[in-house]
């Protein structure tokens, strides 16, 4: 078991907030349906909240709109993972014995990337490779039915009952379409 804290509030607006759903949700609503916008001020008293937990929301709840990071991927989809994390030859050798303890992803930080063609941009940090943790990010940002593109990594087998799922193997070519 990771034994790492989790809630169903983990990869969305309402991370690190102390706010419940009981807040975030009206707020949401109020912020959608005024037509002239709502002040942080007009939020906080009807939530029933400071004025800056109103603030902090609003910014959030506004973002969201504005990057439509409420609403799924669609069309064509490149999908991509990497590990970010300094070279080893590029270290000095004390701070590589402290840092480098395996070869390729270990000790880096995993990251998905998304790409809408001609849209939006989505990357994440993730904690593995494996398929569950890949194909569920998947699905949780593109629309089924849409073409999704990947290399060959194994994780991403199995897209195709959802996705018009495209392979580029990238021993045989770098780009395809």
């Amino acid at each position: 078991m990771c034994k790492k804290q989790f809630s169903v509030k983990v990869g969305t607006i309402f991370e690190d907030s102390p706010l419940g759903f009981d807040k975030w949700l009206p707020a949401v609503w109020l912020i959608a349906n005024s037509k002239n916008g709502i002040s942080s001020h007009e939020l906080g008293r009807a939530l029933g909240t400071t004025q800056k937990s109103a603030w902090f929301m609003l910014h959030r709840i506004r973002l969201a709109m504005q990057t439509g990071s409420f609403e799924k991927f669609s069309g064509i989809v490149e999908v991509d993972e990497t590990f970010i994390g300094g070279k080893a030859r590029n270290m000095h050798k004390h701070i590589r014995k402290q840092k480098i303890t395996g070869t390729g992803g270990k000790d880096k930080t995993t990251v998905i990337g998304m790409i809408e063609r001609g849209g939006l941009v989505r990357a994440e940090v993730v904690p593995n490779v494996r398929r569950s943790t890949l194909q569920r990010r998947v699905r949780e940002t593109i629309e089924p039915g849409d073409a999704v593109y990947t290399d060959a990594l194994r994780s991403y087998s199995g897209l195709d009952t959802d996705y018009d799922h495209r392979v580029v193997d990238h021993a045989e070519r770098c780009v395809d379409g």
